[in-house]
């Protein structure tokens, strides 16, 4: 008799079992049915952030100062060094990145918030805040530079922007920096928990961009000092100051600020596409 109860209560606990096997079946094979690309669309920033939100608390204030002094150090910085030494130019850069990169994201560039708008990685208001600091921390930066040089007794002066006479091929150089610097910023968001990894490869992208700027701008072209990359910087050093010549501001607009912004969000589309198909596991997820 105790044999028999003891199989009886063997045969019951198999049945939940087999249909637990069953289930888990079901749902793996619901899960490759959703395909890779669902929910590329879908907002990574907070989704509760808006505009009737965002200031209620004090850290997008802090992410405003941040983005101020960020842009003003790299206005100083390409305004003073330029592309003379690349090294340091990186070097910069990642100084300054992993400086303001936890207060901000250091996007330090419209570039780079418009394709983290587009792509969903920042709430619109956030990312207008963000343009407008930019601006204005370029301004600064312009103004301090500028000081400096006249201030001193060398004669130095900052360096001049050539006219655009030749449009299509400074756009296309404004465009091909941005979308490599796009790119290469979409792919830092992977190791945005490691401040380290995260500088190095915005510093690397920005260094990338500037050295295929100069290149093609010298040896192809025979142009010098006919692009920016920046269009915060663009806006306070090359258009304001440009002369009261509609076309030839309108002509800086595309050139400097719409073009590469739109390039900025095709490099921000292309990273997470690649990312996607790669089916790629960021450093912060599951944290």
């Amino acid at each position: 008799m105790a044999t028999a109860k003891t199989k009886k209560t063997v045969k019951r606990t198999s049945k939940p079992k087999t249909a637990k096997a069953v289930t888990t079946k079901t749902v793996v094979s619901d899960n490759k049915n959703e395909g890779v690309m669902k929910g590329f669309f879908a907002r990574k920033g907070d989704p509760n952030e808006n505009i009737l939100t965002i200031f209620k608390s004090p850290r997008i204030y802090g992410a405003i100062i941040g983005e101020i002094i960020g842009t003003m150090l790299l206005a100083m910085l390409m305004l003073t060094l330029g592309i003379a030494q690349p090294i340091y130019v990186f070097l910069g850069i990642f100084a300054i990145t992993m400086a303001i990169h936890g207060i901000s994201g250091a996007h330090l560039n419209p570039i780079i918030t418009v394709g983290s708008m587009a792509t969903r990685r920042v709430s619109a208001i956030r990312g207008v805040l963000y343009i407008v600091a930019q601006i204005v921390g370029a301004w600064l930066g312009l103004v301090v530079a500028s000081a400096f040089l006249k201030g001193g007794e060398s004669g130095m002066e900052l360096p001049t922007m050539a006219k655009v006479e030749n449009f299509w091929a400074v756009t296309l150089i404004e465009a091909l920096g941005a979308i490599v610097f796009a790119f290469f910023f979409a792919r830092a968001y992977a190791q945005k928990c490691k401040s380290t990894a995260y500088a190095l490869v915005v510093a690397g992208g920005f260094t990338l961009a500037v050295l295929f700027a100069y290149i093609i701008s010298v040896s192809f072209f025979s142009m010098q000092n006919n692009f920016i990359i920046n269009p915060a910087v663009a806006i306070m050093y090359q258009i304001f100051p440009s002369s009261g010549d509609f076309g030839a501001i309108c002509s800086a607009l595309a050139t400097y600020v719409i073009i590469p912004m739109v390039a900025g969000v095709i490099g921000f589309y292309l990273a997470d596409i690649a990312s996607r198909l790669s089916g790629e596991q960021t450093c912060c997820d599951g944290k």
